[in-house]
């Protein structure tokens, strides 16, 4: 006879205990007002964490660099833009979907005209890449402006010849051939591969979105796979970064500093890190330790469950992205959107591919968290764009404006409180 006892079976008045929660917390999801609260939530929490981090990585760089010997340069810029961005972000979130329509072509051609003064005495060059433009006090990385433009472009033009993208001649017109063609082009010219990989992964995802065929899809991933290797086999510097990333150098003061101070900081790290703030790489042996490679300092920080965290934030705004792709009837909606989600999602996983060593150094920063004021400002524009989206599904805008705001609580509280004195 064994001697194992049992599991008591369960009861129907358990059953009836644990039917209703399950059934309250679905209904909860299913509300209308969930895509939007879930996307302002992570996209809050990745900027606030991204201030942390920027903060304690760039403390060192910042007490070298200044005469004064402050450790807040770079946090105090980042912390500007962010408020910058946090005010676009709540006007963004507020427009209509015929504005942002409306600002489809102004957008681009706006970016392309920056991207090509990139290409004047005007740019500045930064590691081997022209990308950047410096007006006066203010520099500008035009080519994430851009990003923006390709999707409103794409969805506006994808969406107005829905019955037509059978046809190539209707897929490469005018979208592929001239607007990503030159966009990609101007880019490519300032030597930043890493930017244009994103931008075909943007590209992709607004054709895919669209419905565009899949045998032509593919032969238009295949045509800019053989241009990127193409890219990748003519230039030295790209070639000794698949070194680095082949193990071939390991050289510690040549290419392959980055990539293994990047990987010590991460094994410094180990299960719960060495505390906020007690990184050890980030003085002055990890090159770009609060821009390309912070998420190597939040690991070293912060251990497993910091970069868990930052991996899960980025899953949840995948899928609420993926949930107003599917709730939308609109597919200006659906296609802007899938763009902006490869254009967040595709950009972390090559920026945190780099840093854990699954892939090579490429240079693109974490979307939201890394310094920088032109990526922080245009992810937080687009992202702003998605939430208004959100706000358009049926039933959130009743139940947003149905429910109080904080200002407006705090004000009636305050006014109870006087009435009763």
């Amino acid at each position: 006879m064994s001697s194992t006892t049992a599991a008591p079976p369960r009861t129907r008045d358990s059953a009836r205990a644990e039917g209703p929660a399950f059934s309250a917390f679905l209904k909860r999801l299913d509300s209308p007002v969930t895509s939007y609260y879930v996307l302002l939530s992570v996209t809050v929490v990745l900027v606030v964490i991204g201030l942390i981090m920027v903060l304690s990585a760039s403390s060192v760089k910042s007490l070298i660099e200044t005469d004064n010997g402050t450790p807040y340069l770079f946090f105090r810029k980042q912390l500007e833009f962010a408020v910058a961005g946090a005010v676009v972000l709540a006007l963004a979130s507020r427009l209509r979907l015929r504005v942002w329509k409306a600002l489809a072509l102004p957008v681009l051609l706006g970016a392309l005209v920056l991207q090509a003064l990139v290409l004047t005495p005007l740019g500045v060059s930064v590691n081997g890449n022209r990308n950047w433009l410096a007006l006066g006090p203010v520099t500008l990385q035009p080519s994430e402006l851009a990003k923006l433009g390709l999707v409103l472009v794409g969805a506006t033009v994808l969406s107005a010849k829905r019955r037509s993208l059978g046809r190539v001649r209707h897929v490469l017109v005018p979208y592929l051939v001239p607007v990503a063609a030159v966009t990609v082009g101007l880019v490519l010219l300032g030597h930043d591969l890493g930017t244009v990989l994103v931008m075909g992964a943007v590209i992709a995802a607004v054709l895919f979105a669209s419905g565009v065929p899949v045998k032509l899809f593919a032969w238009a991933g295949a045509l800019f796979g053989t241009v990127t290797v193409f890219l990748v086999v003519t230039s030295p510097n790209r070639l000794a970064r698949f070194d680095v990333w082949l193990g071939k150098d390991t050289d510690p003061y040549g290419a392959a500093r980055q990539p293994l101070h990047g990987r010590y900081a991460l094994a410094d790290g180990s299960w719960w890190g060495v505390g906020l703030g007690a990184s050890r790489e980030k003085w002055s042996w990890l090159p770009e330790a609060h821009n390309d490679f912070i998420f190597a300092i939040l690991g070293e920080e912060l251990g497993l469950p910091g970069t868990l965290v930052m991996l899960g934030l980025f899953c949840a705004l995948a899928l609420v992205c993926y949930r107003i792709v599917l709730r939308t009837d609109d597919l200006f909606v659906r296609i802007a959107t899938a763009g902006v989600m490869a254009w967040v999602v595709c950009q972390a996983i090559v920026n945190i591919g780099a840093v854990i060593g699954l892939l090579p150094v490429i240079g693109v920063p974490l979307p939201l968290v890394s310094y920088g004021g032109s990526s922080l400002l245009t992810t937080m524009l687009a992202l702003g764009m998605v939430l208004s989206f959100a706000r358009n599904e049926p039933g959130c805008a009743e139940a947003l404006s149905a429910r109080p705001s904080v200002v407006r609580r705090s004000l009636t509280v305050l006014a109870g409180r006087r009435g009763r004195g």
